[in-house]
Order: structure tokens, then sequence, then C-alpha cells
């Protein structure tokens, strides 16, 4: 079949529709500025630069570590922690999705949780989660994890952390809807922990 001219124009004219893409930041610990800190029990929690404008906030208590993107609320910031019940620890390379506007709209980030049937830290195995997270904005207020995905079960793990991130992070209800795993998961993935403020409808 073929297009009339005034059909031809407008098939050429029309924008072709752009797929999210991906940035890249490192956290620095050691350049963040510290909110608050407490010496009995190590915990601590960060204000570090993120991308553009956007800060990354990070949290660390009893060998497990939390993180939060954008302008989060007071509450969020005092109360909310998201991590894994075994010792964990995160990647400092932090990929951002972008939507087509620009704005970033989700995050991935690698975390490493520890296995608790190892018996020295020389023996320690880890298991690697890519963990995807929301990006708060200033109409709403909040940052949380939308989901999971087993690096080391999924041969294209990276590709479906993004999947997760372009498909469900833009609507994604924090602390009223379930972050979910994405894929294979094997026993080194950890089980998560969170506790985030109550949801303000």
């Amino acid at each position: 079949m073929r297009l009339t001219p005034f059909l031809l124009a407008a098939a050429l004219a029309a924008p072709a529709a752009r797929a999210n893409e991906s940035t890249y930041t490192d956290r620095d610990l050691d350049a963040c500025k510290t909110l608050s800190q407490e010496a009995e029990g190590g915990s601590v929690s960060l204000q570090c630069a993120g991308y553009k404008d956007l800060a990354v906030y990070f949290k660390e208590g009893d060998l497990r570590q939390s993180q939060a993107y954008g302008p989060i609320s007071k509450a969020w910031l005092d109360e909310a922690f998201e991590s894994f019940g075994h010792f964990n620890h995160t990647n400092a390379k932090i990929e951002w999705r972008l939507a087509a506007d620009g704005r970033p709209v989700a995050t991935i980030v690698r975390w490493f949780v520890s296995d608790p049937e190892t018996t020295s830290d020389t023996e320690t195995r880890y298991g690697q989660v890519l963990v995807v997270s929301t990006v708060a904005t200033v109409e709403n207020p909040t940052s949380c994890v939308v989901g999971y995905v087993d690096a080391l079960e999924n041969r294209e793990a990276n590709a479906l952390a993004r999947k997760v991130a372009d498909d469900e992070a833009h609507d994604f209800a924090c602390g009223m809807a379930e972050p979910q795993w994405h894929g294979a998961r094997g026993r080194l993935a950890g089980e998560p922990m969170r506790h985030l403020p109550p949801a303000v409808e």
C-alpha cells in the first residue's frame, strides 16, 4: 500500500518516541555532608552529590546501608531505611534512568549482600542485587525501592533492571505499593528489610 502525499508528510513529521536513557554518577562518601552521626552502633546519615542538582541520601547502621534520591521530605529523611536483613554495602556507581524529557525517574544501584552461612570476613561470599528505586520530586517528596533483580541469577540482569525502572517507577506509590523481585532469585540474594514513614494519601 502506498501512502498519499499528505499521509507520507505526516509520517515523516511525527517524531519517533524516544526510549529512556541512562546516565551515571559516582557517590563519594568522603565528599558527602554529614547530617547526623551516632558513635554507638556506628550509624550515619549523609547528603551526597548526585545527578545535576539531585542529592543522594546515604544511611548506614549496624553494617547495613540505605539510599534515597532527590528532594525527599524531612520525615522520609529521618525515618526511611530500606536495606537487606544480612550485612550489606552498596556500589558507589549510580545509574539514573532518564525519561524522554531528560528528567530522572529511577535509579539502579548494585547491592552486595553477605552470605550469613560463612564464618569469617576473609571467607564471606556476597550476593549481588540490582535495586531499582524512585527519584523524589517536589510534588512527591518520597524515594523508595521499586524492585529487585538478582544480578548473579539473571544473565541480562542490567537490562531487566532498566525495564523495571522504565515500566514501574513513574507511578510507584512509596509506602503503599510493595517492591517485587523480577526474574530468577537465588539463595545469596538475601531478604529485603524496610521501614518507611506512614504514606500520605
